[in-house]
């Protein structure tokens, strides 16, 4: 499907939201089945088969790979349901798309057996093609202090405003998700910190069994991992024909210039995927994840996306005019690069202050 998504990638740009084809093929790769569990339909997958499938997609076009990931990370968290919550939003079949956000934009209060829920969500990608959302809001009961909850609303049951202006992943839709006083049952709902702590509900996966903050960073680092690797794939045809037809005396950086180039950015991408590999081996273990590996995890997906932005800005700088052409894959690459890093999960400096707190509390010496 990645060549599906290459062709289309232009025509989804300027529609800011993906193809409805690109939307199919992902349904049908099994993005959004791969974390549901079994008893749903569902593969009941880990996170270390999936870097790889994303970051072949991102490589060709990254607002593709991202909404793969939403799909991914969404439906992982629609395990967290009760039972009946997860009968009814996989009632016809695990390809559900489930979309979202974890940011409390919402209010709820409680009424007849479920929740009144009201709320504006913002970023929320490929919302326009959602069956399902998980939207996060604060609960609050007469007699206790405001719970924060998520919500499973079905798309009869919200309102969609195309506000998504942003230069890059432009084709991930990511517009804004609205709902006014919306009935959701109690079998549709469940507290923030189960997701938070990963304390999954029985019946479902070992997917569901990780803290969030262990791979939250990883569903958006993915991505970013693929489109850092197609612009090296795009620089590198583009050095190579420059290195062919260098001449003596011939302006312009020499062929030195461009194995540097290419060295370090390579290198930069190589040691982003093995730290992003770490990330997914440790959720994969099967045991209980530490506090000081959660941060560590965190750590890492920040310290990702600074490496792979560092890759993409010198390969595109090193591009020349030719790269910096609307034609020119790379310029969408390089914007959606930029973009993806600036997601609030991905900011070095509180989650290196994080990760320090933690490793010296424990004396480990950063050695985790």
């Amino acid at each position: 499907m990645s060549a599906l998504a290459a062709r289309r990638a232009e025509a989804a740009e300027a529609a800011r939201s993906l193809d409805p084809d690109v939307v199919r093929a992902l349904r049908d790769a099994g993005f959004a089945r791969h974390f549901v569990p079994a008893a749903h339909g569902g593969s009941e997958g880990g996170f270390t088969g999936i870097a790889g499938a994303v970051a072949a997609i991102g490589a060709a076009c990254p607002a593709t790979a991202w909404c793969a990931s939403i799909a991914l990370s969404l439906s992982r968290m629609a395990g967290f349901l009760p039972e009946q919550g997860r009968k009814e939003i996989w009632q016809d079949g695990p390809d559900a798309l489930v979309v979202g956000s974890v940011s409390p934009k919402g209010r709820a209060l409680p009424k007849d057996g479920g929740w009144r829920l009201t709320g504006t969500w913002p970023y929320v990608s490929a919302v326009e093609h959602a069956d399902w959302a998980l939207l996060l809001g604060l609960a609050k009961r007469p007699d206790g202090p405001a719970e924060r909850r998520l919500f499973a609303v079905p798309r009869s049951a919200f309102r969609i405003e195309r506000t998504w202006s942003d230069i890059g992943m432009r084709a991930t839709g990511s517009h804004t998700l609205s709902v006014d006083d919306v009935l959701v049952p109690e079998e549709l709902t469940f507290s923030a910190d189960d997701l938070t702590a990963g304390r999954a509900p029985a019946g479902t996966g070992p997917g569901q069994g990780v803290p969030l903050a262990a791979v939250n960073g990883l569903f958006f680092c993915l991505p970013m991992l693929g489109a850092a690797q197609g612009a090296l794939a795009h620089w590198s045809a583009y050095a190579a024909d420059r290195i062919r037809d260098e001449r003596p005396g011939q302006p312009g950086p020499g062929r030195s210039f461009y194995e540097e180039t290419l060295a370090r950015s390579a290198g930069e991408i190589d040691a982003a995927r093995l730290l992003l590999e770490r990330v997914a081996a440790v959720a994969d273990s099967g045991r209980e994840i530490t506090a000081l590996e959660t941060a560590r995890a965190q750590r890492d997906c920040a310290l990702v996306a600074d490496l792979l932005l560092a890759a993409v800005d010198r390969l595109f700088r090193a591009s020349g005019t030719a790269g910096h052409s609307e034609d020119s894959p790379l310029q969408r690459l390089w914007r959606d690069v930029h973009s993806a890093a600036g997601h609030v999960v991905l900011q070095f400096g509180p989650n290196a202050a994080a990760y320090a707190a933690r490793a010296l509390d424990a004396g480990s010496g950063g050695g985790a």
